[in-house]
């Protein structure tokens, strides 16, 4: 049963940059200087894509047949040889983030959420730069790959995670900048995927959202949209327009 919780943080790992899965970041910023942050991937669309190319001897299988609608812990879902090799700061950050599942790929529903309350601006920021780093070093990329009928699809090349930000994170201040030297060793290292997720038609949404409990003074990013009380921004693109342009991920919000 860990195992399989743990195949779905990695699918949440490969997924999160790839050209297979509805993505929403939303940041929820409170008048303490705390953040709730929630990652949510919806891979149902892709699942119903996938399966299509999958034998009758994957389908049938009682694995690919299990349903999940569950919440644990991060650390929880991480095998013990992982556990072990985690720093203190690094295993904190596992324990305080909360991963929900709901799965049925029968009926292609593949949804994953990842949760963490950031109690600082600092807490924020060493979360963003390193909760990628936890999956990426498990040693376990090998089960990202849905199928070795899928020649092609190989989703363990994309275990990198958001590893190509630059963030500058402060009590009113959110920065993000993408790193383009890391950005595009990225997509060197993915392309075969990304080629594969192109001829299946599978594409990409992105939201961004960040709330904050006071007016925000100052947006730099001409697609980012403020609501009317000044207090939501939203940022809506794809994977394809991030390839094209990569500076549209990077976003300046003073509050």
């Amino acid at each position: 049963m860990k195992k399989l919780y743990f195949l779905i943080i990695l699918f949440v790992s490969v997924s999160c940059l790839t050209s297979c899965v509805d993505i929403e970041e939303r940041y929820s910023f409170k008048a303490d200087g705390s953040c709730n942050v929630i990652y949510s991937f919806d891979m149902s669309h892709a699942v119903s894509v996938l399966m299509n190319l999958m034998s009758d001897s994957v389908t049938t299988s009682p694995q690919f047949n299990i349903v999940k609608d569950t919440s644990l812990n991060f650390y929880s879902a991480l095998p013990d040889s992982t556990q072990h090799k985690l720093k203190a700061d690094e295993m904190k950050l596992a324990q305080s983030s909360n991963l929900n599942v709901k799965m049925d790929l029968p009926k292609s529903i593949m949804k994953v959420s990842i949760n963490h309350e950031a109690k600082t601006a600092a807490d924020l920021k060493y979360y963003l730069e390193n909760i990628s780093k936890i999956s990426d070093n498990s040693k376990l990329t090998a089960v990202a790959k849905p199928n070795k009928d899928l020649k092609g699809f190989d989703a363990s090349q994309l275990v990198a995670g958001q590893d190509y930000y630059n963030y500058e994170i402060t009590p009113h201040k959110f920065y993000r900048i993408i790193d383009k030297s890391k950005f595009n060793a990225f997509l060197k290292k993915t392309q075969a995927t990304f080629v594969m997720a192109k001829a299946l038609l599978i594409e990409t949404p992105y939201k961004l959202i960040l709330n904050f409990t006071k007016p925000v003074k100052s947006i730099d990013n001409s697609k980012a949209v403020l609501s009317a009380d000044k207090k939501t921004v939203t940022l809506i693109t794809n994977m394809d327009e991030v390839i094209a342009n990569p500076s549209v991920m990077n976003l300046k919000v003073d509050f």
